[in-house]
């Protein structure tokens, strides 16, 4: 049994759903069908979801809502019209007119997108529609697994095949939930984990995953397989082609995903596994990537290291102003914290004030223009002076690493540079370490 979710750009149009269509149809194994709603048809057309956005801010502010509203119904009366099949969306806008006004969230509005592409594609395949409000469940705006996989599980289990809205569900008062941007790619693999599916493919624009950013590098080498620890510290580091928290509902079950195009359905892709077969296992490096628009909170203070709790009082301090951290290079009198520089945004005065007046650190400053790259591989380990020659490399470039991060997990190497040389500094380590990958 094979669950298959269809990305945006996949599900845009009348002739795009025809082709996904074509896919499912073409293995009788895919059952379940998880759909996103549709994406965009041309450079300069706009994503349905954002236009149900832009409903949502017009209501909320007092605008006039019915302009992006009325973009929405030509684009699915166009697919409507186009698939030649029977669907009354007059009714349904109708009923979101009024359940809008109603619920006044933002949630109830993003969904709808995903929802009436369901309906839609439920019946031009003449297959039975779902919905998610029947089987994903949140608690606290969490995924709520104990009670979503059962409750899934027993609603799917007799039916032959079906079709799904990805993107949302409920909570514990019924309300509509949405995961964050891409979540129907969690969707999907909350299905898969629900009926036990042998697979799970993740239909999208590319034919897999690539062993670098394409924007930076020149026809990166795309990765046939990949860990789940390999996807997650490529995805967390901006490798953006799955959502990074889709592995969770199906990492415990080992159920494998392959990232599939949707444009060249012929072409292998990538597969995501829980152990890396062994002829994956002769490549030390999996892939590079990397992310800007970081800060680096750098603390100093004489014997620091003897201030039992030190550490975790400033990150209080970052917490309670709202502030996720991504890493917490240390030394003996000193500790940076690298965060998003957006997220300081609101609060950077008032995280210094307050580590200023809490801690009395000797120094504390705040510095913008701080980018990340990882080198991530399962074979890193493995692989005795590569550290020395990745440093190597980035010094022959003149390239200054401003910090290094290795975990015992052996399975990254992060470095930090200025954003300037981010560009230059990945170039490099991807053409110099190309004989490991």
């Amino acid at each position: 049994m094979i669950v298959v979710k269809f990305g945006g750009t996949s599900l845009a149009s009348a002739e795009a759903i025809r082709h996904a269509v074509n896919i499912v149809k073409n293995n009788p194994e895919r059952r379940f069908m998880v759909v996103s709603a549709p994406g965009k048809r041309f450079k300069e057309d706009t994503k349905v979801t954002d236009l149900l956005y832009q409903v949502h801010r017009a209501l909320r502010e007092g605008g006039d809502y019915r302009l992006p509203l009325q973009e929405v119904k030509d684009h699915f009366s166009q697919i409507i019209e186009e698939l030649n099949v029977s669907f009354d969306l007059d009714k349904e806008i109708d009923i979101i007119e009024k359940e809008m006004v109603q619920y006044e969230t933002a949630d109830y509005l993003a969904s709808r997108g995903e929802y009436l592409n369901a309906r839609i594609i439920a019946r031009y395949l003449d297959w039975p529609f779902v919905d998610a409000g029947l089987l994903i469940r949140f608690r606290n705006h969490r995924l709520d697994e104990e009670v979503t996989y059962p409750l899934a599980g027993k609603v799917l289990k007799d039916m032959e095949r079906a079709v799904i809205p990805g993107f949302y569900g409920k909570d514990e008062d019924g309300k509509i939930t949405v995961f964050s941007r891409g979540g129907s790619d969690v969707s999907g693999a909350v299905i898969a984990r629900s009926v036990k599916a042998s697979l799970y493919e993740n239909w999208t624009d590319v034919s897999g995953i690539m062993s670098a950013d394409p924007r930076i590098v020149d026809n990166p080498r795309k990765v046939d397989w990949i860990s789940y620890r390999e996807l997650r510290e490529m995805s967390y580091m901006g490798a953006s082609v799955l959502h990074e928290e889709a592995v969770f509902p199906i990492r415990a079950a080992g159920i494998p995903i392959e990232i599939r195009n949707t444009m060249d359905p012929s072409a292998a892709g990538t597969r995501i596994v829980p152990v890396l077969p062994k002829e994956a296992r002769a490549h030390t490096i999996t892939g590079i990537a990397g992310k800007k628009g970081l800060s680096d909170l750098f603390i100093e203070k004489a014997m620091m290291n003897a201030e039992v709790g030190f550490g975790a009082r400033v990150m209080n301090i970052i917490a309670r102003n709202g502030v996720p951290y991504e890493h917490t290079p240390t030394s003996i009198d000193s500790m940076s914290v690298i965060v998003e520089t957006a997220a300081l945004e609101h609060c950077r005065n008032q995280i210094i004030s307050e580590i200023d007046r809490e801690l009395n650190p000797d120094r504390i400053i705040i510095e913008d223009g701080i980018a990340l790259i990882a080198v991530v591989g399962e074979g890193l380990w493995q692989n005795v002076g590569f550290a020395s020659r990745m440093f190597a490399i980035l010094a022959e470039e003149g390239i200054h690493v401003r910090m290094i991060d290795a975990g015992f997990s052996e399975m990254n190497v992060i470095i930090g540079i200025s954003a300037p040389q981010y560009e230059k500094a990945f170039r490099a380590l991807y053409d110099g370490l190309q004989d490991l990958m």
